[in-house]
């Protein structure tokens, strides 16, 4: 060592002292990235953050948007092209082909962490799962046997229904200023969409049964995605098991017999697959609209689609729902945009009062003694950043 500290000098003894700082330096900040994208993935806290910092309400909804359309197209060739009129089964198709390929992604480390099985019990997993395949199935009957406008009608008291549910279950209020809105959308959308109201009393009783499975179901992936370190992923894949399970005693009651005896040709299936596909992304896209917004929001989502794609219709491919649907279709998309904006304008008052609160309590760690903040100053002088 004297041989190198006589060649090097004391500037040279300096310089290799520095690398060898920056090394460890350099080194620390490694491990300190590798342990922060671990945590972000393999911890259902870090997951969850990671969701919310990718996935916003905008993105979400968008996401969901897309895919509803596109699964609206696969469906339409399933049931028409090909003929598969057993929609039980094809949910049940859809919620198997979710599970498989969940299965890969848990199989390649690719599935975020779920939150330790005492943070939420194995009941809450278990209403969810046979909410989920009661709110599905319900409403395929529903429109197996209801009219399109009487389906219809069920889709908008699924709206109040909610809201009730949400105050009943968790205190929860919506301002007059949202009630009303909310109830210029529903009158809007029935407006638009209400044609024809045939009455068929088995359609009916199923049509009524199906609406509150269909509130709770949100409500429940709404709020445990919310209060909890859920992410959309992990809590597919817990309650996927327990729908694939219902959606097995519930295809026999109510899907029509012939499902075995189906034509499975190879271009069948490739349709299936396709729309199989697609129902994995729409339940994804879904789980990740519920976590970022609310069960309210996501409802009046599904009405903005009913909207977009009437007027969609009416504008670039020349159908003619008449002028009476088509101006009920603009008064509910205005109702839905009034709503977003009063959603944007409670957002923000809920983060500047956040802020507030946060406010005392840095100010109270910024006061400092003067000597400690420059002993800091002089420390930061001598070992930069």
């Amino acid at each position: 060592m004297g041989v190198w500290e006589s060649i090097l000098g004391k500037d040279g003894r300096r310089f290799v002292k520095r690398k060898d700082s920056d090394a460890g330096e350099h080194g620390r900040a490694l491990e300190e990235l590798r342990s922060s994208m671990y945590s972000d993935f393999h911890t259902s806290e870090g997951a969850k953050r990671q969701q919310q910092r990718l996935c916003g309400p905008f993105v979400a909804m968008t996401f969901n948007f897309i895919v509803a359309v596109g699964i609206i197209m696969a469906n339409k060739v399933v049931m028409g092209r090909v003929g598969f009129n057993f929609p039980v089964a094809l949910s049940l198709i859809h919620y198997v082909t979710s599970w498989f390929l969940m299965a890969i992604f848990k199989a390649l480390s690719l599935l975020p962490a779920a939150p330790p099985s005492k943070a939420t019990p194995f009941s809450s997993l278990f209403v969810l799962g046979v909410v989920m395949a009661l709110a599905t199935g319900l409403a395929n009957v529903s429109l197996q046997h209801n009219s399109v406008g009487f389906y219809q009608m069920a889709k908008i008291a699924v709206t109040p229904t909610i809201v009730l549910a949400e105050f009943m279950l968790f205190s929860k209020k919506v301002s007059l200023q949202k009630v009303i809105t909310l109830g210029i959308v529903s009158v809007g959308v029935a407006v638009a969409t209400v044609t024809d109201l045939e009455f068929n009393f088995f359609g009916a009783c199923v049509a009524l049964a199906w609406i509150v499975p269909s509130a709770v179901n949100k409500i429940l992936w709404s709020n445990m995605q919310q209060t909890g370190n859920w992410t959309a992923l992990a809590l597919m894949w817990k309650t996927s098991p327990i729908t694939i399970f219902f959606f097995m005693v519930l295809m026999p009651l109510l899907d029509p017999p012939g499902v075995l005896s189906f034509g499975w040709n190879w271009n069948n299936v490739a349709a299936i697959i396709i729309s199989a596909l697609f129902g994995f992304l729409l339940q994804w896209s879904g789980a990740l609209a519920l976590g970022a917004t609310s069960a309210t929001s996501h409802v009046v989502l599904g009405q903005f689609k009913t909207c977009v794609i009437m007027l969609g219709g009416y504008i670039f491919f020349k159908s003619d729902p008449g002028m009476v649907s088509l101006f009920g279709a603009v008064v509910a998309l205005c109702g839905m945009s009034f709503y977003t904006y009063l959603n944007l304008r409670d957002s923000k008052e809920s983060s500047a009062a956040a802020i507030k609160q946060l406010l005392p309590k840095q100010n109270s760690f910024s006061l400092k003694p003067k000597t400690i903040i420059d002993e800091e100053d002089n420390t930061d002088a001598i070992n930069p950043v």
